[in-house]
């Protein structure tokens, strides 16, 4: 039922700027900590960003002072604004979340998208 869903990526020149959404939807009650992975072309997936319901935030040393994560509780949403990219930033970037789901007794529960891919290249 619960499931996340990442929108944004496309094409972009190096330098340029791009924001990434992350939607999530089907009986949450609440989520936890939300962020953002990269998996460029042959690596491992690598944590970019994340961040807490209060609103803390954590990045990796690749973008800090480019990128900005933000989310919006109230629509489950989380986004990655993008900016001063770089060759180095392509790849395909998940979303990642814990979500409290269920019913008759909520638990908490590791959720990932299937990815959106983003290109930066001249």
């Amino acid at each position: 039922q619960v499931q996340l869903v990442e929108s944004g990526g496309g094409l972009v020149q190096p330098g340029g700027s791009l924001t990434l959404s992350c939607s999530a939807s089907g009986r949450i009650f609440g989520i936890d900590v939300m962020a953002w992975y990269h998996q460029g072309p042959g690596k491992e997936r690598e944590l970019v960003a994340d961040i807490t319901s209060g609103g803390s935030t954590n990045y990796a040393d690749s973008v800090k002072g480019r990128f900005t994560i933000s989310r919006d509780n109230a629509k489950n949403t989380m986004y990655l604004h993008m900016h001063s990219l770089k060759p180095e930033d392509t790849g395909v970037y998940f979303c990642n979340a814990d979500i409290v789901a269920g019913v008759a007794s909520p638990f908490t529960m590791n959720y990932w998208g299937t990815g959106t891919l983003v290109t930066v290249s001249s």
